[in-house]
């Protein structure tokens, strides 16, 4: 059971990534309906727009792809039927490769949090 909770979160992740990704590639992170919250300047400036959208698409496609990686040996784990099981140090690993991930997906965010405010500096 709680490979199947582990493996559902890494494809969630991968999903939401992706569909983050999505975004950055289509160009509407700053656009109020499909987008995220951003500074006022960066929705102004095309050139920040411009960096805030490949920021998004960059990273979040790189979470997405990290987070596709571990189903495939969560899935032979679940396959095997009780065949094959995973030590308390590798559940450590998945968390803390659960926790880069994450990471990995929300730096553009805030990235774009201090877009606006790098002229003043």
């Amino acid at each position: 059971m709680a490979y199947m909770f582990i493996f559902g979160c890494f494809l969630l992740l991968g999903v939401v990534s992706s569909l983050a990704a999505r975004v950055g590639y289509r160009g509407t992170v700053c656009d109020r309906s499909d987008g995220y919250e951003v500074p006022a300047e960066v929705k102004s400036d095309p050139a920040l727009r411009k960096r805030a959208n490949s920021l998004v698409a960059f990273w979040c496609t790189g979470a997405a792809a990290l987070s596709f990686a571990p189903l495939v040996p969560i899935g032979s784990v679940i396959l095997s039927d009780g065949g094959k099981s995973v030590s308390t140090w590798g559940l450590a690993v998945f968390a803390l490769y659960g926790l880069v991930v994450v990471i990995v997906g929300a730096y553009p965010f805030e990235k774009i949090k201090h877009l606006g405010g790098s002229g003043r500096r």
